[in-house]
């Protein structure tokens, strides 16, 4: 009699689970809000009220690592079809597993590829039970990518090492740590632009960038006359893929303008202090990107036997690309070593150690 019974009660539980169906509501792509994970509806055919919990994990698609999750209040569901959204269920609540969500209730979700796997939990006046999970992709992308600036596709470049610039992906509010990849490459016979950048080893690659501009350096492999070059730049969240510009060309014309001074001779400062040296008489020549856009900055030359400063002052400079020529105070000694550094207007350095040999 008692197992005749305990049958006969899950039966009539099935017959109560069974009869409450979940459909999430997400857009396929777009900007998207955190509180329209919880746009569902509830299609209930019981014939009693059931009280009902929704459940969300929301999970990085590249990486299957989650970054939210959430539950519902409790809410009784009648015989019928409802549409619900968040303040229908709240009071939510989350638990926040990675720092790129906003905690607000109205935040938009960041830029990415997303999983939203989801549960329903149902109860009634005898039991507990919960359904396994409903997984949903979607992405979220900025209502304008990020935009090429210049220089304006299918130009003709006289400068030989120019200025890259592009706009920034709309609305910024989505993004907590917006950064840059920038890619520029060859472009072969009977290849495409995007052909080109996807499959081609590029001549310059720049990675979380976080200005909006690059200055195309020295050290990288010279840009050729009569060469067909694409560029492209692709937005990221941190590390979770956001937008990507069109890819646009350009071309170097024959007369490229080049300093009056070898370039092999100019030496490009580094923020990093490493091992490198270089030894000079007479004149110290250096390479220097100005990205802060001043018109001087402060440079300084110390000994690094007593750490003393023996010379200091100020040097002219433009925007981007500088090649400037430092002179060497006659009191340096032989053989000694010296570090000669620029601060620019953000406080940043920029040096190169030296060692001095007397001009004969």
């Amino acid at each position: 009699m008692k197992r005749t019974l305990y049958l006969l009660w899950m039966l009539m539980a099935f017959r109560v689970q069974a009869q409450v169906t979940m459909t999430p509501q997400l857009p396929s792509g777009g900007v998207l809000l955190k509180a329209q994970l919880w746009n569902v509806v509830l299609v209930s055919g019981s014939q009693v009220p059931v009280g009902a919990r929704v459940a969300v994990r929301l999970m990085d698609a590249t990486t299957n690592q989650p970054v939210l999750t959430g539950i519902s209040n409790e809410i009784m569901l009648t015989r019928g079809a409802r549409q619900l959204q968040a303040s229908d269920l709240g009071p939510i609540q989350y638990e926040y597993l990675s720092t790129s969500i906003d905690r607000s209730p109205t935040a938009l979700l960041p830029a990415g590829n997303y999983l939203a796997c989801y549960s329903l939990s149902l109860s009634d006046n005898k039991q507990q039970q919960q359904f396994g999970d409903d997984c949903i992709p979607f992405v979220v992308e900025p209502v304008s990518p990020p935009l090429l600036n210049m220089p304006s596709n299918e130009s003709l470049l006289e400068e030989r090492y120019p200025q890259f610039t592009w706009l920034p992906p709309v609305p910024a509010s989505m993004f907590s740590d917006l950064n840059y990849d920038m890619v520029i490459t060859r472009v072969r016979e009977g290849q495409s632009p995007q052909e080109a950048v996807q499959q081609n080893i590029p001549v310059y690659r720049g990675t979380y960038l976080k200005n909006m501009f690059v200055n195309y350096p020295p050290a990288a492999a010279p840009l050729d006359t009569g060469v067909t070059y694409a560029w492209t730049v692709t937005a990221r969240n941190g590390k979770l893929f956001a937008a990507q510009t069109e890819v646009w060309t350009f071309r170097m014309k024959n007369n490229v303008v080049r300093p009056e001074d070898n370039n092999d001779a100019f030496v490009r400062l580094r923020m990093e202090l490493d091992a490198a040296m270089v030894h000079v008489s007479g004149t110290l020549k250096v390479a220097y990107v100005n990205m802060s856009g001043e018109k001087e900055v402060r440079y300084e030359l110390l000994s690094l036997k007593n750490n003393k400063v023996i010379d200091e002052g100020k040097l002219p400079v433009v925007p981007g690309e500088n090649y400037l020529v430092a002179p060497l105070k006659k009191r340096m000694q032989d053989g000694e070593i010296y570090l000669f550094r620029i601060e620019n207007s953000r406080g940043e350095h920029w040096q190169i150690k030296l060692t001095y040999s007397a001009a004969k």
